[in-house]
């Protein structure tokens, strides 16, 4: 069943969100594919009388994406099928997901018999997949291949090869793994000049039971690098320093090292890489390492007004595959384009890297999106192409919007910001870091509120020292965290006072969602709190607890003390509201805010003069040396 059109619904509000809620909705029959069935990786069983339709992520092709963006303009599926009776039905999708047959087959022998359709790309130009549906005859039926290839020129069928970076902290089992996986995919190894795991933790992926298989497994391809924590964009951009100075690799690949990889993707994002139309950055999707068949992420792009991520409002976010698949789901049949693709699995052409130079000295965040961002205002685009993919961690399963996360977060979006803005003050920018200042503020987080505030003056203090800082930030804004009440967590349940209250309070359910105009009603309540002192009670007892998915700042600041748990759901703090700590903080965020509107021309023009000197491999290598002798090596 197709979810509705949206040109059916129209404009109503209410229309829009309930088929939203309806498009989520499993709409399985309750029959689904028996293991067995699945004979190895290339081959599948279906059973007689029976269909299966191979219209799905990693089987279906994504035909918009190479009309777009590569030089193929004919695809052909080669099949081959046992089973004396079995159909092949060929479907072609369009733009709105409304499918169509294409063409068909039937195998006369029980043997294997082979088919294969020619299949133009050419009405493809706005979206659109191919893919086909095996139904069994009076026997079973095996599909025992079916491939998806080109003919192209001679010039461009050369394949390239590969640098494999990974950027490793603490986390040696997966990271082992990972190798293993790459080096044990007899295509994806003959892919790869080298592998780089660029080590950056005390606990060693070397040290690790299953390291010394992995390094066999790639034939002395792999090679480690010690250095200090540098974070993730010191860590990766080590590895294309690596490969521009080995000269011998076409791209230089990124993987995260807490990662489950599928080594069909590897090849499949080198090859759209080959055949593109200009040198372009192909990137992977994420999916869920804990709910294999919900995909977290289909694509990123950038709101230049706001300056911030988000995906296109004509994606939707953690889909489960589980539930509707891609036969029934409009909005994943329209192509879409992106501004970048995180560097969990990301290919870089070294075309690229040469051109406009390795990452950004800004430890962890932003490094990525902004990396997009300058290869596009080269002219070098990034695609984020279905069928290509992880498992990953989700973001939403992360608390790094108010732990010392929070700090890069807030920095690293104003450099990008001063470098690719288009607005001469950064548009709604400083407005909506004002407004989640004072929303913090509001909540009692006031280590975040600090950290941020730290983020806008180094920011402000220009690129020149960015690099000067990379190796120890980290340790910096921890050290600085210590003692704030909001950021002494425990795991303990019993490490807090009970709750107790002065008077009854009047309201104490925090689930409920206010409306817009309570909202406002809370900020100006809010604020006026915060100039009156606390009830004596609030210093030693909290006033309530706090789930995180309530600890919203309008519930937050209607009380003078709480027990907040954190989104991870691993510990809780104990918040208590300052009311001189709060005017201090509340008065130099309205100066650095006005600061940031005032100098936003300045600051720009700085660091956009800047860009090319701290990306180069001549600045990144001595930061490189100094990190190898900050960590004792």
């Amino acid at each position: 069943m197709l979810d509705a059109d949206k040109e059916t619904i129209g404009s109503n509000k209410g229309a829009q969100k309930l088929n939203k809620a309806a498009a989520r909705q499993a709409i399985s029959s309750g029959t689904s594919l028996h293991p067995d069935a699945i004979l190895d990786r290339r081959r599948l069983r279906v059973e007689e009388a029976q269909r299966i339709s191979l219209g799905t992520y990693f089987n279906g092709f994504p035909a918009s994406y190479w009309r777009r963006w590569t030089i193929v303009q004919q695809v052909r599926l080669d099949l081959t099928l046992s089973g004396l009776g079995a159909s092949v039905i060929v479907y072609r999708s369009m733009a709105n997901g409304r499918s169509q047959r294409v063409d068909g087959w039937t195998c006369e022998t029980s043997g294997p018999s082979s088919a294969s359709f020619d299949l133009t790309l050419t009405p493809f130009v706005d979206g659109g997949w191919y893919w086909f549906d095996v139904v069994a005859g009076d026997e079973a039926a095996v599909i025992e291949e079916a491939t998806w290839s080109a003919e192209v020129p001679a010039d461009r069928a050369e394949v390239g090869s590969v640098t494999v970076g990974i950027t490793t902290m603490n986390r040696p089992d997966f990271c082992a793994a990972l190798v293993a996986q790459v080096g044990e995919d007899p295509d994806v190894n003959a892919l790869v000049d080298e592998v780089l795991v660029m080590e950056q933790g005390t606990q060693k992926v070397v040290d690790d039971p299953g390291f010394a298989k992995a390094e066999a497994s790639l034939g002395g391809k792999l090679r480690v690098i010690e250095q200090g924590n540098i974070g993730g964009s010191g860590g990766f951009a080590r590895a294309q320093f690596e490969a521009l100075k080995s000269d011998r690799s076409k791209y230089v690949l990124f993987l995260d090292d807490d990662i489950i990889a599928e080594p069909e993707s590897i090849l499949r994002a080198v090859t759209f890489g080959d055949l593109a139309r200009r040198p372009t950055i192909v990137g992977g999707h994420m999916f869920s390492i804990f709910a294999k068949a919900r995909l977290h992420s289909f694509g990123e792009i950038i709101n230049r007004h706001r300056f911030w991520w988000m995906s296109p409002k004509s994606a939707e976010a953690d889909w489960d595959f589980g539930a509707r698949n891609l036969r029934s789901s409009r909005w994943l049949h329209r192509r879409l384009d992106v501004d970048f693709n995180p560097w969990f699995m990301c290919l870089i052409p070294l075309e690229v890297v040469r051109e406009i130079g390795l990452s950004l000295p800004l430890f962890i965040k932003w490094d990525d999106s902004e990396y997009g961002l300058r290869a596009q205002a080269a002219g070098y685009p990034t695609v984020s192409m279905p069928g290509a993919a992880v498992w990953h961690v989700p973001w939403t399963d992360k608390n790094d919007a108010l732990d010392w996360q929070a700090y890069f977060h807030q920095r690293n979006r104003f450099v990008a910001a001063f470098l690719h803005s288009p607005f001469e003050h950064g548009g709604r920018l400083i407005r909506e870091s004002l407004n989640h200042q004072l929303k913090h503020l509001f909540a009692m987080q006031y280590s975040t509120v600090e950290l941020r505030h730290q983020a806008l003056e180094d920011a402000l203090a220009g690129p020149e020292g960015l690099h000067a800082v990379l190796g120890s930030k980290l340790g910096d804004v921890r050290e600085f965290r210590k003692g704030w009440d909001d950021a002494e967590l425990s795991a303990d349940p019993d490490a807090f006072p009970p709750v107790r209250h002065s008077k009854p309070r009047r309201k104490s359910d925090t689930s409920e969602i206010p409306s817009k105009p309570s909202q406002l009603i809370s900020a100006v309540l809010g604020g006026i709190r915060q100039f009156r002192g606390t009830r004596p009670l609030s210093r030693e007892f909290p006033e309530g607890n706090m789930p995180a998915m309530d600890a919203r700042w309008y519930h937050l600041a209607t009380l003078d003390s709480a027990i907040v748990s954190m989104p991870d759901g691993t510990s809780a703090a104990f918040y208590r509201r300052q009311p001189e700590q709060f005017k201090d903080l509340f008065r130099r965020t309205l100066e650095i805010h006005e600061r940031l509107y005032r100098e936003w021309p300045t600051m720009a023009r700085r660091y956009r003069e800047a860009l090319g000197e701290i990306t180069s491999p001549e600045a990144w290598e001595p930061t490189f040396e100094a990190s190898l002798k900050a960590g004792g090596k």
